[in-house]
């Protein structure tokens, strides 16, 4: 799991219905979804939560540290809860499905001095694209 709840305890954050049922939604490996999905999913468990209040406890989280953002090829934002475990992505082509992987190694070991252009390079960003199972069937 990606513990997010026991982050949001162990931070003080205020943890009303509404942004509880967030939190709980987003909890989990492999998690990456978009705002509509968590209100949906959301709604499902709390019917009287509102988009509004969906975006904004998502917006809150990403701004907490809490939850990544991931965008991949144009589509919608996606909200990823395992921000405190660096983690490449691997990504459907096809249907956009979205996978943690944690590959060994230095993903800044692979850039040679001569491209780096002067930067001093904090973290590397992955995105391994691909066609998943279920696409290839």
């Amino acid at each position: 799991m990606s513990d997010l709840l026991d982050r949001l305890r162990e931070g003080g954050w205020r943890l009303t219905a509404q942004r509880r049922v967030v939190a709980e939604v987003l909890d989990g490996d492999h998690v990456h979804l978009t705002a509509d999905e968590v209100h949906s999913r959301a709604a499902a468990r709390l019917p009287e939560i509102s988009r509004a209040t969906v975006y904004n406890t998502l917006r809150e989280l990403v701004l907490r540290g809490e939850v990544v953002e991931v965008s991949t090829d144009g589509r919608a934002k996606r909200y990823d809860p395992n921000a405190h475990r660096p983690h490449h992505h691997l990504l459907c082509a096809r249907c956009g499905s979205i996978r943690d992987v944690h590959p060994t190694g230095d993903p800044l070991a692979n850039l040679p001095a001569s491209e780096s252009f002067g930067f001093t390079v904090l973290e590397a960003e992955v995105t391994y694209r691909g066609i998943c199972p279920d696409c290839a069937a």
